[in-house]
């Protein structure tokens, strides 16, 4: 695998790494993670909860989108990048709500804020290049 080339390439690299490494832990230490979010951390649980489904499921999802990250990174594929700003934010905006209308524990903020801060640095280092904003007759033609 290849080394980003840029700096925004450098940012998705890092989400993507942060991503895969904690969708691997939330694999396989659910209830640390739970914990470290700030969720209640059961002993035992009952029938019908699906706790450590949804946990698996997300994780997993956390994972695939570490993998996609790096290799977007390692293409330097700049409409991805940019792309991953705005939801980002969108993330961000959602995340923060549930923590601040009692939806979601305070720890839980933690997550809302490193995609906001993550979207931050990228559309940052994106309009530092001068790529945030390409029009489409900038853009590199696509090659085979």
């Amino acid at each position: 695998m290849r080394l980003p080339r840029s700096i925004s390439g450098w940012t998705i690299a890092v989400f993507g790494f942060l991503a895969f490494a904690l969708g691997l832990f939330g694999l396989l230490r659910s209830d640390d993670l739970l914990g470290l979010l700030g969720f209640e951390v059961v002993e035992r649980r009952g029938p019908g909860d699906y706790t450590k489904v949804y946990m698996a499921a997300s994780s997993m999802a956390a994972v695939n989108m570490g993998v996609y990250y790096l290799l977007a990174a390692a293409t330097d594929w700049t409409p991805f990048f940019r792309w991953t700003v705005p939801w980002r934010m969108v993330t961000f905006v959602v995340f923060t709500t549930l923590v601040v209308t009692g939806a979601a524990p305070a720890e839980f903020v933690g997550v809302g804020v490193w995609e906001g801060l993550g979207a931050l640095v990228t559309g940052l280092a994106l309009w530092r290049e001068g790529k945030l904003f390409q029009r489409s007759s900038e853009r590199r033609p696509a090659t085979r």
